[in-house]
């Protein structure tokens, strides 16, 4: 799927006025994400280390570093998500990274 540069460049004004927001850095690894898996990592590891309690972040967090090769991360990430999750009884978030983690060990 190829980058839409026009909700990118959206995206990136956002986040100049907002940079502390999470869902900005999260929308634009979206974004990125089929098309340049770096790239996205990259925001998404910016959107944790702004805000750790972001819960989106963490399954596509998780699902990158794996397709990169990076499974111990990977499944670092997953440990963290999940509990983070449980922390703010975000129920959504935790089943949908359970099962995630839970398909990352049975492909392992």
């Amino acid at each position: 799927m190829p980058i839409n540069l026009q909700r990118i460049n959206q995206l990136l004004e956002w986040l100049e006025n907002e940079p502390y927001e999470p869902f900005n850095l999260y929308a634009l690894a979206m974004e990125y994400k089929e098309s340049q898996a770096e790239t996205a990592l990259n925001y998404l590891e910016k959107s944790r280390q702004v805000q750790p309690s972001y819960t989106p972040t963490y399954y596509h967090l998780a699902e990158l570093y794996n397709l990169l090769g990076n499974k111990e991360k990977a499944e670092e990430t997953y440990k963290v998500g999940i509990q983070i999750c449980r922390e703010q009884r975000d129920q959504h978030a935790l089943a949908e990274l359970q099962n995630a983690y839970q398909n990352f060990l049975y492909e392992e």
